[in-house]
């Protein structure tokens, strides 16, 4: 669970007016897009390297078009179809390329699952002779082209299918599919929420074999949520969710040899009790490499298996005294070697073991982290990757040799910078801001970082902010039980030292998180502007337990979350009362989601700091949340009762003080609305007066129509009445 989940796309903006002072601003203007960052659209490199396409939609005439752009000059150079030209379809949503780039599968009727699931109607469009097949009647999960895009495999209601192109012949794999039950292909809820992936099958390098996993969610039970929607009576949505400490499904690895039409059971080994995060065909079309992690999440196996007779070997074994985390970033090279990256050293760097999983060499070294792994150029023989060496809340993207030599810095300004590599790491886009810098966009040469061009920047955004007289985002750090922490604060554009001014407070706070980074505005920043000029200074400080500077600062909260983290904001909070522009008696807090359980702590531990908080889907007992978050930072509520019982805000509410506003969506599948509903009796019983609201039937994030306009002004009014 993480932040960046919980507040997808623009915050929603409120009513009310607040005044800045050359000109009136409102939450209306944030919400309708005043003040937006311009970005680029998805693209996608072709394999020459020189070009990209880019999915543009003509909304107008719902039509949709694949066009393509050279990379040198930014222009358009051909399209590879236009829906105009189709008689089928009027439009599609998203696209595909297969391997080879002369299939194309276009997504059209899409019904959103869960986060990251969707299923719908899709068709194959054949780049050469134009023509276009639809794949199935039925709405489909992940279909996904075979390596030479003669077959799609595909999910439908928990079953996987296969589809010949040139034949039209439909393939169903399992049969055994059922809701609720049996799920072949696609994952289960929770490991669809925490392990990040939806599709449970691969394609071998040649197309002759599908590996895939099976879920068995037969023993996990039940949650179910009331859903009112407009109708007479409401409905439930029922779903599997396995809370920490009880059974999770069953996961099982298979083989399918399409020749054959067979799938076989692969023995993994003596486990019990364990998770398959990932799955992936090597190099080698007749080896799979299968991840294996124990339930505590603090043993992760490398396996090979043989696609000729199913034979299971160890390859890697890593261990943490704390968790691993699961990534994305397993690379095969052409001898089957492959790279790897890990905190084993206290610092996540990259590693490149031989074909027999012995470690060759450490590729990156140093007291800072590699922070995203952009791939290989088996050319150059050079890896690309993000990191935080010039600092935790700064990114900059470098390349390196294999053998660990020959480093390159490619980016030169200072604050966050990211890289989308053209397909033989010829060029990449930069993106690029810093806390007085929007997001700006240049082309740069790959093997030296030289810029090629410049391709979008927000100049027009700083030109229409500048009648607001928008008070800077200031990065500093502050000294908290024993720690240099990052931090930001917000103040008052008319900001006189020689006053006293209330204090807002916002964390999320969660393992591995960062809230402080060198960046510009994002929309909750603007809110933070509207209640700067209010008369508020507004401060975030990232404590003990967020990410980006150190496995050992990241995983101090292992076992107690919810103990380090509130610790660090109530100091916080008092140092910041004591700073002689600040009124101590006037400190708010308030966060979402992990950020809720945090806020909701900090008002009840740090009675005598905090005047008032907003906790919003807020988990209020990890005994509540999922098995795979829970239990990887937690163990299980049956081995650590202790640590899920004295961090809960459940078991503390007797000490509330201040003024304290609960918020949660009605459908919230992910933090359910179980966790308020238990601290509001908790509160009740104990005779605390508190405010609260329920948006029926909205999820995690709690939006759709007018809901984040009412959400926002809900928490403006409150912060201006109670802090």
């Amino acid at each position: 669970m993480k932040f960046s989940k919980i507040l997808v796309g623009l915050l929603i903006a409120a009513t009310s007016t607040i005044y800045a002072q050359d000109k009136e601003i409102s939450l209306e203007e944030i919400y309708d897009g005043t003040f937006r960052q311009e970005r680029l659209q998805s693209l996608q490199s072709l394999e020459n390297g020189k070009e990209y396409v880019v999915l543009n939609r003509d909304r107008n005439a719902n039509t949709s078009s694949i066009d393509v752009y050279s990379y040198k000059s930014g222009d358009k150079v051909r399209s590879l179809l236009n829906s105009e030209d189709l008689s089928e379809i009027s439009g599609f949503q998203g696209f595909e390329l297969s391997e080879n780039e002369d299939k194309i599968l276009l997504s059209t009727n899409m019904e959103q699952i869960y986060r990251r699931s969707s299923r719908g109607i899709y068709y194959i469009y054949d780049v050469e002779d134009k023509t276009l097949t639809k794949l199935s009647d039925n709405k489909v999960q992940e279909p996904t082209f075979s390596p030479d895009a003669s077959k799609v495999a595909y999910v439908i209601e928990n079953n996987i299918y296969t589809y010949d192109i040139a034949s039209g012949e439909e393939t169903q794999v399992t049969t055994d599919g059922e809701k609720n039950k049996i799920i072949n292909g696609v994952t289960d809820w929770v490991y669809e929420e925490e392990f990040a992936f939806v599709r449970a099958f691969d394609w071998n390098k040649t197309g002759t074999h599908l590996a895939y996993l099976k879920f068995d969610e037969t023993e996990v039970p039940e949650f179910s949520m009331d859903m009112f929607g407009q109708d007479l009576y409401p409905s439930q949505q029922v779903f599997k969710y396995p809370k920490a400490g009880e059974t999770n499904s069953e996961v099982s690895l298979y083989t399918y040899e399409l020749a054959a039409e067979e799938s076989e059971k692969v023995e993994l080994g003596d486990y019990e009790d364990f998770y398959i995060p990932r799955i992936k065909w090597t190099q080698d079309p007749e080896i799979l490499s299968v991840q294996v992690l124990n339930r505590h999440q603090n043993e992760l196996d490398l396996i090979f298996v043989d696609a000729e007779d199913n034979e299971a070997e160890v390859v890697m074994n890593e261990t943490d005294e704390a968790y691993i985390d699961i990534t994305n970033n397993l690379t095969f090279l052409e001898d089957n070697s492959f790279i790897w990256t890990s905190e084993k050293d206290g610092w996540n760097h990259i590693y490149l073991y031989d074909e027999d999983g012995e470690l060759e060499n450490q590729v990156t070294k140093g007291n800072w982290e590699v922070t995203d792994y952009y791939g290989y150029d088996k050319d150059s023989k050079k890896i690309f990757y993000q990191s935080t060496e010039n600092g935790s809340v700064n990114r900059d993207v470098y390349s390196i040799k294999i053998n660990g030599k020959n480093k390159t810095r490619l980016t030169e300004k200072e604050g966050m910078n990211s890289a989308d590599f053209s397909a033989d790491y010829t060029y990449f886009i930069n993106s690029y801001t810093s806390t007085e810098t929007p997001y700006e966009f240049t082309l740069h040469n790959a093997k030296n970082g030289k810029l090629v061009r410049k391709i979008k920047d927000n100049s027009d955004l700083l030109e229409t902010e500048a009648a607001y007289n928008f008070a800077p985002k200031e990065l500093s750090t502050i000294e908290v039980n024993g720690n240099e922490l990052n931090m930001w604060m917000i103040k008052p554009n008319d900001f006189d030292e020689n006053k006293e001014y209330p204090l807002l407070m916002f964390q999320y706070s969660g393992p591995g998180s960062q809230s402080v980074s060198n960046s510009y505005f994002g929309t909750n920043d603007y809110w933070y502007q509207l209640l700067a000029n209010e008369g508020y200074i507004i401060a975030t400080v990232d404590g003990r337990g967020t990410g980006f500077k150190g496995a050992d600062f990241k995983k101090v909260t292992q076992n107690e979350l919810g103990k380090y983290e509130v610790e660090d904001q109530i100091a916080a909070a008092k140092k910041f009362g004591e700073m002689e522009y600040i009124d101590e008696n006037r400190i708010g807090i308030w966060g979402w989601s992990y950020g809720g359980f945090m806020s909701s702590n900090a008002i009840l531990k740090g009675n005598d700091t905090f005047s008032m908080a907003i906790a919003v889907a807020p988990v209020i007992s990890w005994r509540f949340y999922d098995t795979i978050y829970t239990e990887r930072y937690m163990t299980t509520p049956q081995e650590n009762p202790s640590g899920y019982d004295e961090n809960s805000p459940i078991n503390h509410v007797e000490k509330l003080k201040g003024d304290y506003l609960l918020i949660h969506g009605g459908g919230d599948d992910n933090v359910h609305l179980q966790n308020t509903m238990r601290m509001v009796e908790a509160l009740v019983q104990a005779n605390k007066q508190f405010d609260w609201a329920i948006y029926p039937d909205r999820n995690h994030g709690i939006y759709g129509g007018n809901t984040r306009l009412h959400l926002y002004t809900m928490m403006t009014d409150f912060i201006k009445e109670k802090l």
